[in-house]
């Protein structure tokens, strides 16, 4: 499921993070929730702190890049089987931004999606971002879930699979000859997992992260945790907060995963959903036309954009980028407006000008990092649930769908989950997902328009936690939005945080936010970055 961040080179996006307003949002205490934990004093960096030792991390960091400088770093071995704890360990990375309150109310572990992203530049993204107030209550730790970036080890398999050195084939497939083509490539990015990591994909599921999570909390010394989650990471939480109810403090759960969608059933949704979500940003090129040149209606953009792609698949741009390198480009759009005005200003400059340049420079092959993300979200979604074994379900329905007219995404999200259905470890059954009574209450923050996790997902969970509250940003397209700019969501979040308060328990959504208005189309790329 093509989740919040890094999905580049069959491709990526990112959500926009910005300091938080202070506009007001209708709530109510939760008595229990609120209350401060002890006031603990803050270790020195190189002491050993609940079995971590801590350490300040490099201010450039060698692994994942950014800046990491004023946070401590440390790592934790883990089994590679929960089931057997004395047996092979692996290792866990991990960061820290420490309270500066008086009083701690303990720490929150921050999961960025994917699965497979990395995430140890979230504790001082995240904790930069909320209102000062609540930044300081909290130790906020950011890690890379097992398999990833700075943990190890790092899975990385057939890197040839989304960078062949050349533009990948046409990821919707003109014949059988050429579906057969894209199967071969499938199958040996799976084998090629199994050579490699044979010993660890039986281990990659949800189950066994909840599980580290778990570890960390008890290495961190804490009878419970707050969790910030998105996208993928609100299938984490949800998982850990139905095996683990009594360690739970507070949850925010934002662009939510359908648990019953896992994941086969969540990518066909995807695929309807993006479709969705690329003619909404086509009618607004559309709108801007006296700017873009590229179409009076959705339909005549949607005519260019396809006139370019076969363009490409001629001819690609200086031997790299060709109809698929386009898509990915154009993928990002459809996780968030944030890149709208600048994506249409590059395609205006291929078609008005005759221009590459800048589609050229809005293109770049996959990172070691992506690659790695790429891996560890195979790995993950492949175990976790069961996918056909068979190939003639995935042609059937990426046949069917793109025959519906949902052309922009179904076969490229074919390919990119099609290993599963060569995986070497079977997938399922999945973890359940459900409730305790007794479970403290969760915050659940979703778009009505968002094209990764479709709003359905926000409401099955809502109804599988009885005791959440569900926050809705009305006409949002955008996946991820706590932190994003939006006043009324941001508040609410931030209540959450700071003493437990809640929007008051309705029917459907506890509390609605309109979305912000369209991107200006002058506006070029800007803002902060939780994905990558």
């Amino acid at each position: 499921m093509r989740n919040l961040p890094g999905k580049r080179g069959v491709a990526g996006t990112a959500a926009a993070l910005v300091t938080l307003s202070g506009a007001a949002v209708a709530v109510s205490a939760v008595p229990s929730a609120a209350a401060p934990l002890a006031a603990r004093p803050a270790p020195s960096p190189g002491t050993a702190s609940g079995g971590l030792v801590w350490r300040p991390c490099p201010a450039d960091d060698p692994v994942e890049g950014g800046d990491l400088a004023g946070q401590q770093c440390a790592k934790l071995r883990v089994p590679l089987d929960h089931a057997r704890p004395e047996g092979q360990k692996i290792t866990i990375a991990l960061t820290r931004v420490r309270h500066t309150a008086r009083r701690s109310q303990g720490v929150v572990l921050l999961n960025r999606g994917g699965p497979g992203s990395h995430g140890r530049d979230l504790a001082g993204v995240v904790s930069a971002a909320l209102p000062a107030r609540v930044a300081a209550a909290y130790d906020w730790i950011g890690f890379d879930p097992r398999g990833v970036g700075a943990s190890t080890p790092a899975l990385v398999c057939d890197r040839s699979f989304q960078d062949p050195g050349r533009p990948r084939a046409d990821t919707v497939p003109a014949n059988r000859a050429q579906e057969r083509a894209w199967l071969a490539r499938v199958r040996a990015f799976a084998a090629d997992c199994g050579r490699r990591y044979g010993e660890y994909l039986p281990h990659m599921g949800t189950a066994d992260w909840a599980r580290d999570v778990d570890a960390i909390r008890r290495a961190l010394g804490e009878e419970k945790i707050n969790f910030f989650a998105y996208s993928y990471g609100t299938y984490l939480g949800a998982v850990y907060a139905t095996m683990f109810p009594g360690r739970v403090r507070r949850m925010v759960l934002d662009s939510v995963v359908r648990p019953s969608g896992v994941w086969y059933e969540s990518n066909l949704d995807q695929n309807v959903a993006f479709e969705e979500r690329i003619r909404a940003y086509f009618r607004w090129i559309a709108r801007h036309h006296d700017r873009f040149h590229l179409g009076r209606t959705r339909r005549e953009v949607t005519k260019t954009y396809r006139r370019v792609r076969a363009e490409l698949a001629r001819e690609p741009i200086r031997g790299r980028i060709g109809p698929s390198e386009l898509d990915d480009v154009f993928l990002d759009d459809g996780y968030g407006d944030l890149t709208w005005a600048e994506h249409a200003a590059a395609l205006s400059a291929r078609v008005v000008r005759g221009d590459s340049a800048p589609l050229e420079a809005a293109w770049e092959p996959p990172t070691w990092l992506e690659q790695n993300n790429y891996t560890v979200y195979a790995a993950v979604e492949c175990r976790d649930a069961p996918w056909p074994r068979r190939w003639a379900p995935w042609h059937a329905d990426s046949v069917r769908l793109h025959e519906l007219g949902y052309r922009f995404l179904t076969w490229g999200n074919t390919w990119y989950n099609a290993p599963c259905a060569f995986w070497p470890v079977k997938g399922g059954p999945p973890p359940e997902v459900r409730g305790a009574a007794s479970l403290p209450p969760i915050l659940l923050v979703q778009a009505t328009h968002d094209a990764a996790t479709p709003y359905p997902g926000a409401i099955e969970t809502h109804r599988l936690f009885p005791t959440s509250r569900l926050v809705v940003q009305e006409n949002g397209g955008n996946h991820g939005v706590a932190l994003g700019g939006d006043a009324c969501v941001d508040a609410a979040v931030a209540g959450y945080l700071r003493d437990g308060a809640l929007p008051p328990d309705r029917p459907g959504a506890d509390t609605t936010c309109q979305a912000p208005g369209p991107p200006d189309p002058a506006r070029g790329k800007g803002g902060r970055d939780v994905g990558r």
